[in-house]
């Protein structure tokens, strides 16, 4: 099952949804159903951004530990 951490990251940072967003250059809308798993395929450039705001790896952000 696909699993991510972006919320958890996110607000390890200290990010509002809107400023990791701004960041990514991706709507809040989008981002917000990327953290809740009701979108479940992001692009590779969408989350290779989403990472490096975040200052992580994708396999770290987007994959459960069980997939690793």
């Amino acid at each position: 099952m696909y699993q991510n951490k972006i919320r958890e990251y996110r607000k390890e940072k200290g990010l509002t949804l809107k400023e990791l967003a701004s960041k990514c250059g991706i709507s809040v809308g989008y981002l917000c159903h990327l953290e809740r798993g009701s979108r479940k395929n992001p692009s590779r450039e969408v989350m290779e951004k989403i990472a490096s705001v975040l200052n992580e790896n994708v396999p770290k952000v987007f994959f459960s530990n069980e997939m690793l």
